[in-house]
């Protein structure tokens, strides 16, 4: 365990000196650039130049992804990464100009590449299955058409899976609700999850504890305040509404957090996390440790740390640089290990 948490502290050191670099490039190259328009005062030109070379770029990945799509196998993977390469260059290209772009078109920039990145996302799904998973159990297997429905969406896809349609189905969905003071506890099986049983909800809870074991499909999180929630595994999305001074120990394939506000988040998950409307929400390796989690959590395709907890998008800062509303949880105040096996 001290090897893992030694290489966590390695990797997140790393991480903070990889953007506190690139921060400051971003800021030498914004000073040559106002020295630059000072002297040249050509910024309408220089705004249409980058346009230009964008749609030709945007025009470029769309052509390749629609040739992938046309005869989607495992020969395409090379293409696919390539064309994943092209999506982030042109993605720091936008950043990199961003200081020299009015508001809209850096905004309008970003929505194309959130559609490439999804177009992407879904033409690889079908040239590049994802691996199913399921639940041994010698009484009972499911068919493969049931295992299939219960694989995780491509990344991009968050915010389809966490809209408000999402939030009415879970409305009547198993959970603790208007609690205070109280340690709550629930394990779940995997017979429940495999029979779609395994969506919960935490509503309107207030200085409790909350332990989940198990495999869990989706989980909602609704009006927390001062509460510490530990959870095994999410296989699909986790979505939390309204949370303020907790600790969120969560390993899942998405996650996305509006309205949270001096939170910390201990993660593991596949895709970048998304925050909307949060301010002073602090992020951290997943720490949590029970007995059959290893297994749980390689049967979800989670047992390897993706580094994902420490890129996080926040929606509403559109700014080349870092937004200010996260941060890394310090390494001096970290929780080490969380063990809930009893």
């Amino acid at each position: 365990m001290e090897e893992i948490e030694g290489f966590r502290s390695n990797s997140a050191v790393g991480v903070e000196q990889k953007h506190a670099a690139m921060l400051e490039r971003l800021s030498n190259r914004h000073q040559s650039r106002l020295a630059a328009r000072s002297e040249t005062g050509d910024s309408v030109g220089s705004t249409q130049s980058f346009l230009s070379q964008f749609s030709q770029s945007k025009h470029s990945i769309g052509t390749r992804i629609s040739r992938v799509r046309e005869l989607p196998d495992q020969t395409q993977k090379p293409d696919l990464e390539a064309i994943s390469q092209e999506i982030s260059a042109l993605e720091k290209l936008i950043a990199e100009s961003s200081y020299s772009l009015p508001a809209y078109e850096v905004r309008s920039c970003l929505d194309a590449i959130s559609q490439l990145k999804q177009s992407l996302d879904s033409v690889t799904s079908l040239a590049i299955p994802r691996k199913k998973f399921s639940f041994k159990n010698k009484l009972s297997r499911k068919p493969a058409t049931e295992i299939a429905a219960n694989i995780p969406t491509p990344i991009e896809s968050q915010k389809k899976n966490l809209d408000v349609g999402s939030k009415r189905s879970l409305i009547a969905a198993p959970g603790f609700r208007n609690r205070e003071n109280e340690v709550l506890v629930n394990e779940f099986s995997a017979s429940e999850t495999n029979c779609g049983n395994g969506e919960f909800i935490l509503s309107d809870l207030r200085n409790c504890e909350v332990r989940l074991k198990g495999c869990l499909r989706a989980l909602f999180i609704d009006k927390l305040i001062n509460c510490k929630v530990y959870c095994g595994v999410v296989m699909g999305s986790i979505l939390i509404e309204e949370a303020e001074g907790c600790i969120f120990v969560t390993a899942s394939h998405q996650i996305r957090i509006h309205n949270a506000k001096k939170c910390d988040f201990y993660l593991r998950v596949r895709s970048r996390p998304i925050i909307e409307d949060c301010n002073e929400v602090r992020f951290s390796p997943y720490c949590l440790s029970y007995e059959g989690l290893k297994k749980q959590l390689s049967e979800a395709n989670l047992d390897e740390e993706s580094g994902n907890w420490a890129n996080v998008d926040d929606f509403k800062w559109l700014k080349a640089v870092k937004s200010p509303n996260w941060s890394f949880l310090p390494q001096n105040e970290r929780i080490e290990t969380i063990d809930i096996t009893n």
